[in-house]
């Protein structure tokens, strides 16, 4: 059967000679894998560069209950991403968000609460110009609360700790080394309050922006099975100096 979605490539792996396997999130059949022959031929319908990290698309797609690999009628990168490809910055944010998504990412069904913020969220950072030294902890941040272990902001505002275990704010240190701290505590507040248009008032230093991301993936990893090592932030932050 003949499905139309849109989806976001997530990652592509070389299978033969001159075909592709890509994992796409889309938005009506939830994380699908695709086989896409032919991509490396010079006049391939379907280019490698199509099927870059992050890139958005509209597919028309075949697909079966049973398959575990489906198979692709159409595809074209819709909207074409203009910056995101060719800023340094913002590629290494897209690598690295990639890599999380990829690592959270497990379901098969539709979830397109999920993906609308995935998608809206990549076409900001694409037209942003400024304010985006601190995209990738809000992103983070707000990806908790379509993956379900969003932050309980109970006490927030008057809380010294951010116990990463149980997801709650405290005024008493946890029992538990896994916990944020002043002034950490509030910088974690700062960005709960904030949204993608108020990123350019978000002022952190380069030390509290890597304790946060190091932080914010201790709590990924507490709350995803199986979650594991991230690598790709290392870069990110060279980047950003």
């Amino acid at each position: 059967m003949l499905h139309k979605t849109r989806g976001i490539v997530l990652k592509t792996t070389d299978y033969g000679e001159s075909s592709v396997v890509v994992q796409v999130f889309t938005e009506k059949l939830g994380l699908q894998s695709y086989i896409i022959n032919g991509v490396k031929k010079p006049k391939a319908k379907i280019s490698r560069n199509m099927l870059q990290p992050l890139h958005l698309l509209d597919m028309v797609v075949y697909h079966k209950n049973t398959g575990n690999v489906q198979r692709i009628a159409e595809l074209k990168n819709s909207p074409i991403l203009q910056s995101i490809p060719y800023d340094m910055i913002k590629s290494s944010m897209a690598m690295f968000l990639n890599e999380v998504l990829y690592k959270s990412i497990r379901q098969q069904s539709a979830d397109e609460n999920l993906f609308g913020f995935v998608f809206s969220a990549i076409e900001w950072l694409d037209n942003q110009t400024s304010g985006m030294a601190n995209f990738h902890l809000l992103f983070l941040l707000q990806l908790t609360r379509y993956l379900g272990f969003y932050p309980d902001r109970y006490q927030a505002n008057d809380a010294d700790y951010f116990d990463l275990k149980n997801g709650v704010f405290n005024k008493y240190k946890p029992d538990s080394v896994l916990y944020l701290s002043p002034p950490h505590t509030q910088n974690f507040n700062k960005l709960l309050q904030s949204n993608f248009e108020g990123l350019a008032q978000l002022k952190f230093t380069n030390d509290e922006r890597r304790y946060l991301i190091a932080k914010l993936l201790e709590y990924y990893t507490l709350h995803i099975e199986g979650f594991g090592n991230i690598h790709s932030h290392e870069i990110l932050e060279e980047v950003l100096g």
